[in-house]
């Protein structure tokens, strides 16, 4: 079954190389393209795509409004940003949004589409040349996390279920969820990507093992 794609950006030859590359990807499939906010808007609701490909800055509304309405509107769609802007504030902002990831515009086509498949699944995607903007920051130390619950943590975030957890790990789906509510109190996180979010801050994981 492919995924389902919709195209954000309001430069067309962007949109044309994307939508080139994608529709070569067997289990890809690309339902719409937009140059603004609105019809991206309109398109997400109409649509329901799996993931949804947003810039930043579009005439009307942005992509961060957008991924944060599609989230409050409980829309199942990935917002995956892919933008230029590597500023912090934009990159905590969008994930804050329920942005499912975040990739530079510099990123390879192959790197966009492992991206777009992780976020399908329910996974998280941070582009490596962005990680700065969440690593290290405040004085607030977090309660230690255990080797299981990290590694519960990292499965979640490259888009397993708590059955797929649970078989690799060889232990309960309930135990998955302990693990998680555990995992999201230590942090004061509410939802799996904050918990990804503040994970990286912290230091109790890396990029590189989020991306492996």
């Amino acid at each position: 079954m492919s995924i389902t794609i919709i195209l954000a950006d309001d430069h067309p030859l962007t949109r044309e190389g994307m939508k080139g590359y994608l529709s070569k990807e067997p289990d890809f499939e690309v339902v719409g393209e937009y140059a603004d906010g609105e019809s991206t808007w309109a398109g997400i609701k109409a649509l329901r795509p799996q993931v949804a490909l947003l810039d930043i800055r579009m005439p009307g509304l942005d992509g961060i409004t957008i991924a944060r309405m599609a989230r409050d509107a409980d829309i199942p769609t990935a917002a995956l940003m892919l933008t230029s802007y590597d500023a912090n504030q934009y990159v905590l902002a969008a994930l804050r949004a329920g942005a499912r990831g975040y990739l530079l515009k510099t990123a390879t086509m192959d790197t966009l589409s492992k991206a777009i498949r992780i976020a399908a699944r329910g996974g998280f995607y941070l582009d490596s040349e962005v990680a700065s903007a969440v690593e290290g920051g405040d004085n607030f130390v977090p309660e230690p996390v255990s080797v299981r619950e990290r590694e519960v943590l990292l499965l979640a975030a490259r888009g397993l279920s708590g059955k797929e957890i649970a078989a690799k790990l060889f232990i309960s789906e309930r135990t998955v969820q302990t693990h998680l509510a555990s995992i999201y109190d230590k942090l004061g996180a509410k939802n799996k990507t904050e918990a990804m979010l503040l994970a990286i801050k912290y230091g109790i994981v890396t990029i590189e093992e989020l991306i492996d």
